[in-house]
């Protein structure tokens, strides 16, 4: 059974450890071998080929981060998958699903190869989750793209798989600092962008920012309160804004879509012209803030950027830290 699945001939330039790959490839598309299949041990091709096991193990974990095989604890090597033409396969763990890490994960896809298979999960700001997904899923991919937002804690997680395959995304994270980054510097970002509509702003008399804090950086807060002191703007801080008085003259910088879905019906109700009578500023463009409301202000990354520049990194295997694009763009709300 061993010769029909693995053929290996001293004579063929291919390293050893490339012809068991495909040997096992072949096998697969052959019909020899099928999913859930047990293939020959690592010490059955060792000893049949007279190989070290080292060359062997090589191969397999080629074939497991491809997600061809999967390993089972005492019971040997079996066919995960008989798609073989993926070459790559990389993990993404993001903290949740919005429109614009659609935006971000759309742009990332369409600049990989073809051969490439993503897999997306959502940890949900739970460390426990985030700590399952990372545990159930170490050694089968290429490639694992970790997005942390506000978890702590989560180096001796991360540490499970190989630190030349990790990428992280989003945050600038201390005890994260070994590994390549994409980042957003809120404080930065918010503190720009208010300054290039510092303009628009003065001809109202207060500056609301909507903080609920919790999975929200705090970068928003210490950025805001800086702009706010350096240009002498009277401001105020919520912790949301569903139950708050919407105030004809103040502007209102919302950080999530729902608190902006929230003020746009109220004032509405209230009778009150977003754009003249209040204003509003949206965290995070998306194509849909063109259009609510005739246009909403934004201060955003450029989450395409984003998606181009990981997509980059991962191709390339580049390394250090890359602060993303942020820019204020202003629509009618402003």
């Amino acid at each position: 059974m061993i010769k029909k699945i693995i053929k290996i001939s001293s004579e063929h330039k291919q390293a050893k450890y490339r012809q068991i790959i495909q040997s096992i490839i072949n096998a697969i598309t052959d019909g020899v071998i099928k999913k859930g299949d047990k293939i020959p041990s690592i010490n059955e091709i060792a000893n049949e080929f007279h190989l070290s096991r080292d060359t062997v193990i090589l191969a397999f974990n080629e074939l497991k981060t491809r997600g061809i095989l999967a390993a089972t604890p005492g019971k040997g090597y079996f066919v995960e998958s008989e798609n073989v033409g993926i070459v790559k396969k990389i993990l993404l763990v993001f903290d949740e699903l919005n429109t614009f890490k659609e935006e971000l994960y759309n742009a990332f896809i369409d600049n990989l190869p073809d051969d490439t298979q993503v897999d997306i999960y959502f940890h949900h700001f739970d460390i426990h989750v985030f700590s399952s997904l990372i545990k159930e899923r170490a050694g089968k991919y290429s490639v694992y793209v970790i997005m942390p937002a506000n978890l702590s804690g989560i180096l001796p997680i991360i540490e499970m798989l190989p630190n030349d395959k990790v990428y992280i995304l989003d945050r600038m994270i201390d005890e994260l600092q070994a590994y390549p980054v994409i980042y957003q510097s809120f404080d930065e970002d918010m503190y720009n962008g208010l300054s290039v509509a510092h303009p628009l702003l003065k001809k109202y008399i207060k500056v609301i920012l909507a903080y609920p804090g919790g999975k929200e950086p705090e970068g928003f807060l210490t950025g805001f309160k800086r702009f706010c002191s350096d240009k002498k703007v009277k401001h105020e801080v919520y912790d949301q804004i569903k139950n708050k008085p919407i105030i004809k003259g103040e502007v209102y910088i919302l950080p999530t879509d729902r608190m902006l879905i929230n003020l746009v019906k109220r004032s509405w109700d209230l009778g009150l012209k977003i754009g003249e009578d209040i204003g509003v500023i949206s965290i995070n463009d998306s194509a849909l803030k063109e259009v609510v409301a005739n246009g909403i202000s934004t201060i955003s990354t450029d989450f395409k950027e984003m998606g181009k520049t990981l997509a980059d990194f991962v191709e390339n295997k580049k390394t250090g830290a890359v602060k993303n694009i942020s820019r204020f763009t202003q629509r009618n709300s402003l």
